[in-house]
């Protein structure tokens, strides 16, 4: 199932928002219209689902202040997951799962919670996988008609989704497509000198190349060893960026610990990774982590531009539409360079209006005719979608 729409209530400069989710949502607006929340949000529902959102809510600052100001007096958070391309939408309807978080003291509750699906179009209300209004808590039972309720310690401060028993199954799989979301942020990808992805690294399994590029090469080796098609990919991708990029290399340097290496034509040495460039080992994890089979179903990814010279980002937005076949993508962005390569269907534009922030795609707009002269960011720079102020 693919996570199709996201319904957000009361956070921050969402105090009401309502959006479809794509294999592939580009997020695009000026500073202050909400990007980052969207993340957050999007964050917090993975959290909560598995068993951390009083971690999430700490991390953010509490509730209220997360809070819409003046506008809100609680939180509701609502996604919808559909079938797969190609599924019956009558055999699998979509689930639908609301979750209402309001405050208690310095802390909160949760208010109502709600898994349903629309089993029977004649019956005017949907099937109820899950019913929680602290303190009551009901579950379906998957072998007879009727609600049970956990007779284990409940924990009233984290939901009733992140503590489904296993054999509600399709609970289950929606939970953990849900939780599954892995988040990398460009900006908080460390280059000192000194940082684990300057360094050589030691062999372990590795499938993904590390929030902090701490495992960059014992991934790329794996992709080298076991997935010699995914490896030719980030060969490629690196050449189509960088024209004079000949080859990688794993030079061992001690016992079960390995170095990357960059040949370029240029130069008779290998270059190592210690003395790449900022942009260049951005990119080279860039694109380690978009070839990766290992993706995770769900993938935020927050400016992935940074750094990178615009000549970088027609290879990024390809990346990332192949990567999107595999995980679904959700970028934010503020570089007009990199929606330059992007497709209207691939665009969510975030504006302000009254104080609020509102969302529409790219092909919501009559754009067709203006593509024939200009290009999507010089649209975007004459406010022919979106605002940039």
């Amino acid at each position: 199932m693919n996570i199709t729409r996201l319904a957000v209530s009361g956070f921050r400069r969402l105090e009401s928002v309502d959006l479809e989710l794509r294999p592939l949502t580009v997020v695009l607006g000026a500073n202050g219209s909400g990007k980052t929340s969207l993340l957050d949000v999007v964050r917090l529902l993975a959290r909560s689902a598995a068993g951390a959102t009083k971690d999430a809510l700490n991390e953010l600052g509490g509730l209220p202040s997360v809070l819409t100001r003046d506008r809100a007096d609680r939180l509701t958070l609502g996604v919808t997951a559909a079938p797969r391309t190609g599924d019956s939408d009558r055999e699998h309807p979509p689930l639908v799962y609301e979750l209402e978080i309001a405050p208690q003291g310095q802390g909160f509750r949760l208010a109502r919670e709600v898994l349903s699906q629309q089993l029977d179009p004649q019956r005017p209300r949907p099937f109820m996988h899950i019913d929680a209004h602290v303190p009551r808590i009901r579950y379906t039972d998957p072998d007879a008609p009727g609600f049970v309720e956990p007779n284990w310690d409940f924990d009233e401060s984290e939901t009733a989704l992140s503590q489904v028993p296993k054999m509600h199954r399709q609970c289950e799989a929606f939970r953990q497509r849900l939780a599954s979301l892995a988040w990398y942020g460009a900006r908080d990808l460390q280059l000192g000198q000194r940082s684990p992805i300057r360094s050589p690294q030691p062999m372990r399994p590795a499938s993904l190349p590390g929030t902090a590029g701490e495992d960059l090469v014992p991934c790329l080796y794996y992709l080298k060893e076991t997935e010699p098609d995914r490896f030719e990919m980030v060969e490629d991708a690196l050449s189509a960026a960088f024209p004079s990029f000949e080859r990688l290399g794993f030079p061992p340097v001690a016992a079960g610990t390995l170095a990357v290496t960059w040949k370029d034509r240029e130069f008779s040495h290998p270059i190592y990774a210690h003395e790449l460039s900022d942009g260049t080992l951005r990119f080279l994890w860039l694109v380690t982590l978009l070839s990766s089979p290992a993706l995770t179903a769900f993938t935020l990814i927050d400016e992935p531009e940074v750094s990178l010279h615009p000549a970088m980002l027609r290879v990024l937005s390809d990346l990332l539409r192949e990567s999107a076949a595999r995980t679904q993508l959700v970028v934010a962005t503020h570089s007009e360079s990199l929606v330059r390569f992007m497709h209207p269907n691939e665009v969510l534009a975030l504006d302000i209006e009254d104080g609020h922030a509102i969302a529409r795609w790219g092909d919501t707009f009559d754009l067709e005719p203006w593509l024939q002269d200009y290009t999507l960011d010089q649209l975007w720079r004459m406010n022919r979608f979106g605002a940039n102020p």
